[in-house]
């Protein structure tokens, strides 16, 4: 049965908020999300260390280092005894005591110190006896360095004593029960987490920024950083519990995750759902009482955040809902996004996905639909029917996943939520099997997990077949707002790009301001989803692999072709085989 999603009888200020869900169920660990991002944002100098996608092996210590300890890290809110909310690092007059000098920052050891190799060595070393080594290099200092850590060193190694002994959530899980969690090898799990920027409803980095650099969009709630007003003060790293903002140490200005604003605002899904393999991505819109946040994030139990987040969401198809939405100036086809959102239907309606770390009380809004399959494996191996719901039900607490870990990622330490979730993905497994498998529906199945057999219809639907339209629920731009916003080349591909140029006369990027580019994610969209080649005239961008579709030959991404050839205006190849198409424009 779906939850209770009836407005409040008053409503506040209605706001729109981007979102995504993550089936953990379904990450493989491939890392593919995150290379794309890294090529698509973060290729440029000064943010060799830096991720805005990664991807977690869980028990691991994460990346940075151990950023889930914030008696250590001080991120996040804090509630006081007169029940307000106050920064975890301290406030005004703490920030300015530290300004010009921040202690509470992971140093590069808590990221790693990026590196490549000596690859000349290899090309260039002379005969000799012994085979030439490409000795590892820092990016940073360029002297050779020793390779003792990265985003991913814990990668497929959860579970084991060595790194699952480090992760937080393990020391806080033991402290309430020294026998729950055993490492041997045994009894070892693992699973997958991954990570982008929160893009949280009441983020503590924006709160953090003494110079209000960063700040959240209130068309669709994505948290910026604007970089002509940056002045480096980091604040805003300490700010943030899940140490997504990062310091490009060359421009000396701060850098997140954009949630790929250009590609959203026409409607295509972020670089990371787009490229993941085990589309395992949900984007999608909620619709929020921004009046209640505040309240939200403030109540006194740190278990009831989950549910107190889940209040301030609004039902989008509720009428009193449309009218404040309207009100508040939401576009009729924004509010309709919201009604068709496959974010808020896995949140609110099926309340299978779960926030991280809401005990952080930024009221993050990127969910998570907790794993199940080691599970379902475990009790296939002993030889009985994985599947069946008895057996399923059963084992839900002899997880090799432990509840209690999932809790202290997802629900502040509360055991119920997950249990819930849990009974009712076993509950999903086991009815679809029995209507895949011809077998008249049993509605018991259903009323065990508190729910109906239409609804584990739709959330099998939802979370095993849903088709790209299904899962990326995208509301656009105004016309007249992405033409405004759209330039003809990306300022971010060359080095006088946002940040990256000349000093002024208060410091560094103090000078002439450059616009942030939407790149030319209008023709992408038209190459992607066009037959023929795209209008040359929005081709006038520089092609690379990540953004060429395949038709012709863009200039600078081949080698040149010889003189003589081109004065015929043909190749060889062209000649030879006729599939040349005459894509250089």
């Amino acid at each position: 049965m779906a939850a209770s999603t009836g407005a409040p009888s008053s409503i506040g200020r209605c706001m729109a908020q981007l979102g995504m869900v993550m089936n953990l169920d379904k990450c493989i660990g491939c890392h593919t999300c995150s290379v794309t991002c890294k090529q698509a944002w973060t290729n440029r100098s000064g943010t060799e260390y830096v991720w805005f996608n990664n991807v977690e092996t869980r028990p691991g210590q994460g990346y940075p280092r151990c950023y889930q300890d914030q008696e250590r890290w001080k991120g996040g809110w804090v509630r006081t005894s007169r029940g307000r909310l106050r920064l975890k690092a301290g406030g005004r007059f703490r920030k300015l005591a530290s300004i010009f000098a921040n202690p509470v920052l992971p140093d590069i050891r808590d990221y790693y110190e990026p590196w490549t190799y000596d690859y000349d060595t290899l090309t260039s070393a002379p005969l000799g006896d012994d085979f030439p080594v490409a000795r590892p290099k820092s990016l940073l200092s360029g002297k050779e360095t020793k390779v003792e850590w990265s985003a991913a060193w814990d990668d497929n190694l959860g579970g084991g004593a060595e790194v699952a002994d480090a992760d937080p959530i393990v020391e806080r899980v033991r402290r309430q029960a020294e026998d729950r969690i055993r490492f041997e090898f045994e009894r070892t799990f693992m699973f997958y987490l991954p990570r982008i920027c929160e893009h949280c409803l009441n983020p503590s980095c924006v709160a953090s920024c003494p110079s209000g650099a960063m700040y959240k969009r209130s068309e669709d709630g994505i948290v910026l950083v604007d970089q002509d007003r940056c002045r480096g003060w980091r604040m805003c790293v300490t700010g943030c519990p899940y140490k997504k903002v990062y310091f490009n140490h060359r421009t000396g200005k701060a850098e997140k995750c954009t949630f790929c604003y250009p590609r959203v605002e026409v409607g295509m899904p972020t670089v990371c759902s787009e490229t993941c393999v085990g589309r395992l991505r949900y984007i999608g819109l909620f619709l929020y009482d921004a009046d209640r946040v505040a309240a939200a994030a403030s109540v006194a139990d740190e278990k009831a955040l989950y549910e107190a987040q889940l209040d301030v969401l609004l039902d989008p198809n509720d009428p009193e809902v449309a009218a404040a939405a309207r009100r508040d100036g939401i576009p009729e086809d924004w509010l309709d996004a919201a009604r068709r959102s496959p974010v808020y239907a896995l949140a609110k309606v099926h309340r299978v996905a779960l926030p991280l770390h809401p005990e952080f009380r930024t009221m993050p809004m990127v969910w998570y639909v907790p794993p199940l399959s080691p599970m379902v494996e475990a009790i296939s191996e002993t030889g009985h029917d994985g599947e069946d719901l008895d057996n399923l039900f059963g084992a839900i607490d002899a997880l090799r996943i432990p509840v209690e870990y999932l809790a202290e990622l997802f629900t502040a330490g509360d055991p119920g939520p997950v249990r819930d979730v849990l009974r009712k993905l076993s509950a999903m497994r086991s009815y679809m099997r029995a209507v895949n498998l011809g077998d008249p529906p049993d509605e018991s199945v259903a009323r065990a997990a508190g729910t109906t057999g239409a609804d584990l219809t739709a959330l099998y639907r939802l979370l095993a077949v849903a088709k790209y339209g299904d899962r990326y629920v995208i509301p656009t731009a105004h016309e007249g707002d992405a033409q405004q916003l759209e330039e003809l080349s990306c300022s971010l591909d060359y080095d006088e790009g946002p940040g990256m140029y000349a000093s002024g006369p208060f410091g560094e990027a103090s000078g002439r301001p450059t616009p942030v580019s939407v790149e030319t994610f209008h023709a992408l969209k038209d190459r992607q989803t066009s037959e023929g080649l795209a209008d040359p005239e929005r081709r006038r961008s520089r092609i690379n692999l990540l953004n060429w579709d395949g038709k012709g030959t863009p200039s600078g991404l081949f080698p040149a072709r010889r003189t003589e050839d081109r004065a015929e205006g043909r190749t060889e190849d062209q000649a030879g085989d006729g599939h040349g198409d005459g894509g250089d424009s």
